[in-house]
């Protein structure tokens, strides 16, 4: 039995989806630990052990025969892999020392790109991720790629909730010093973060709390839930934050557009900001319209697993 595998490998977790490598069909999927950018000390060990513990769990629930099953292929679709970088080259070596694998029957890649495939099997298309982080990418019929975003935390968040949350603290420390109105904003941030939005002593409390180790992109995405309860409510201050984020999504989309000619195109919104966040999404869908006239939002097609597969499927061909 051939089987080729696809994997879907997140900060959280890693899953595994094994198919039969002459007709594609789904036969077993399995799940693993988490990984971490591979630039990071643990970097290299995590994401082994993430693809074999995630394979061993989805072989197991393959049936055995005489000869065994064997693994012919496999793609993985991993955060901050970039397209011809180093780093790119450094999981393909990793995976294929991992899985057993020949290089050329490994692809290491995006997990925007296997998202993509996904989404798109068939055709052109566009991915908007709206997550902690963000990133846009398409394909068109020529099967050309272009990405748009998504350059790291630190220089260009913008439309995700790592930003909605972050943008939302920096207002809440203008109203707590007097550069613009006070409003219930300020005090449902602040109680998210357990700070008592009475005691003066809190705003230094705050500076202190997001430069600690562990607050990161994640601790500011966290609060965007608050952003959008409070926009849902009518606070205009909220609203503005989400509007300004939503108009930066529908930016990305309209600039993959541009970099593939592509008129009228099909756009996907993934991630758990634009599935969660609905005063994200409506000024999303209203902000690509006027961005990227004629587009329309679809559901994608499939999982990035399944675009993973198709990928681990074009390395047989």
């Amino acid at each position: 039995m051939r089987l080729i595998a696809g994997f879907d490998a997140g900060q959280t977790h890693t899953s595994c989806r094994l198919a039969l490598a002459g007709d594609g069909r789904v036969i077993s999927e399995g799940d693993g630990p988490g990984v971490c950018h591979l630039a990071a000390p643990e970097g290299p060990a995590r994401f082994g052990a993430a693809l074999r513990e995630s394979l061993a769990r989805a072989m197991a629930g393959v049936e055995s025969g005489s000869p065994p099953p064997v693994l012919v292929a496999a793609a993985v679709g991993a955060s901050g892999i970039e397209q011809g970088s180093p780093v790119q080259a450094q999981g393909q070596a990793l995976a294929a020392d991992a899985l057993g694998l020949p290089l050329e029957r490994v692809l290491v890649t995006g997990d925007e790109r296997t998202a993509l495939r996904g989404a798109f099997p068939d055709g052109a298309g566009i991915v908007v991720i709206s997550g902690t982080g963000t990133i846009a990418v398409g394909r068109d019929g020529r099967g050309r790629e272009q990405r748009c975003a998504g350059w790291g935390w630190l220089l260009d968040g913008a439309g995700s909730a790592m930003d909605i949350g972050r943008d939302g603290l920096a207002l809440s420390l203008q109203m707590a010093d007097g550069r613009v109105p006070d409003s219930p904003l300020r005090h449902a941030l602040w109680q998210a973060l357990d700070l008592d939005p009475d005691d003066p002593g809190s705003v230094q409390r705050l500076k202190a709390l997001v430069v600690a180790a562990g607050f990161g992109p994640a601790g500011f995405a966290r609060l965007a839930p608050v952003l959008d309860q409070r926009a849902a409510s009518g606070e205009a201050e909220a609203i503005a934050v989400m509007e300004r984020n939503a108009a930066a999504l529908a930016a990305m989309a309209a600039g993959v557009a541009r970099g593939l000619d592509l008129v009228e195109p099909a756009v996907c919104p993934m991630g758990g900001a634009l599935s969660h966040l609905e005063q994200l999404r409506r000024p999303f869908s209203r902000s690509l319209a006027q961005a990227l006239p004629g587009s329309r939002l679809v559901t994608a097609a499939g999982d990035a697993c399944q675009g993973a597969l198709a990928m681990a499927a074009a390395l047989l061909a």
